[in-house]
């Protein structure tokens, strides 16, 4: 169904998460999950002093989210991402918080669906790896399908490649950013109903999915599915993802190897003056409902911050977890 396979199964951009230690992290569980930066501005990018774009090649497939407003300018930042060597760029039309309100992009975006179109329209123009969006499904008071298909009748337009939809809609005043990912209610239908309207556009659905059970639900009347903060808590439920959803037979490795093979990544970039903090945060809950979890977890915070905290806290931290034959299953 969908124009590149990666589509079928992402971790969400999530704004001081998934950074390139984050990514690299995931990548060891999965080889096929598309993976996505953190949101990041026109403005970073274009008038920035540090280089926003940095990336390690292990973490391909790989996408940039843009935030921005101005077709222009975000057609810059795409060619810039094309030619550093990213898969695909994907425009934030989804994030309600106040920052990004400010900057008069993210969700807001939704109550210009001209100036969407001009901005996918521009990048298309001027890239030729694909341009995505990600979008919810209503802002405020603004929340009848007829809305939201103005939006993608002017992607179908612009020649978008593919629409990620968090099945929310999104309240730009009286709720926080945390709010809006549980309080608005979840609306599959509506996503579904985008997919029987638009059958040759890529749809994927984004919100309040927890297993890959889930995952193959959605993936019956849909093209991909993405998952957010549950992978960041439980990472491990990557490491079932090529099988599951890729059609592939894999040895799964055990949460122990995974943390093995992140070592020589480690000790390359202590080498580099990253924090060992910076790394270890984002595996936080890889030992997740094992016993000895709440002493890794403890062990880490407590130590990986310390100056001079190298890839020993880690291994000392692991030891805290017994090392046994368990069934690595962690989708039902």
């Amino acid at each position: 169904m969908n124009i590149y396979p990666s589509a079928r199964f992402s971790v969400a951009p999530m704004l001081d998460l998934t950074d390139r230690h984050c990514r690299y992290f995931h990548r060891l569980m999965s080889r096929h999950a598309q993976l996505y930066t953190e949101m990041v501005t026109t403005g970073a990018i274009l008038h920035g002093k540090g280089d926003y774009l940095k990336f390690n090649t292990q973490e391909h497939p790989l996408v940039l989210q843009l935030g921005g407003s101005d077709p222009a300018a975000l057609a810059a930042c795409a060619e810039q991402a094309e030619q550093r060597g990213y898969d695909e760029i994907n425009l934030n039309v989804g994030c309600p918080s106040d920052r990004v309100q400010n900057g008069m992009f993210g969700a807001c975006l939704m109550a210009e669906p001209q100036r969407v179109a001009d901005s996918v329209a521009a990048m298309k123009a001027t890239v030729n790896i694909p341009v995505t969006v990600k979008t919810r499904i209503g802002i405020d008071e603004q929340d009848s399908y007829a809305f939201l298909c103005t939006l993608v009748d002017g992607l179908v337009e612009a020649g978008v490649d593919a629409l990620i939809v968090h099945a929310r809609k999104a309240w730009l005043k009286g709720l926080s950013p945390k709010q809006n990912r549980d309080v608005p209610p979840l609306d599959y239908e509506r996503v579904y109903q985008l997919k029987r309207d638009y059958p040759k556009l890529t749809i994927a659905v984004n919100g309040g999915i927890k297993t890959l059970t889930e995952a193959k639900s959605h993936l019956a009347l849909l093209d991909g599915v993405m998952l957010g903060r549950e992978v960041y808590q439980n990472p491990y439920i990557l490491a079932e993802v090529d099988n599951e959803l890729f059609g592939e037979s894999a040895e799964i490795p055990s949460r122990h190897e995974v943390i093995r093979q992140l070592l020589p990544y480690i000790e390359q970039q202590l080498k580099e003056d990253t924090y060992l903090g910076n790394i270890t945060r984002h595996t936080l809950g890889i030992f997740q409902g094992l016993p000895g979890a709440r002493a890794w977890r403890r062990h880490l915070s407590e130590n990986a911050f310390k100056v001079g905290a190298g890839p020993e806290v880690v291994e000392a931290a692991m030891a805290k977890v017994p090392e046994f034959c368990y069934l690595p299953k962690v989708s039902a």
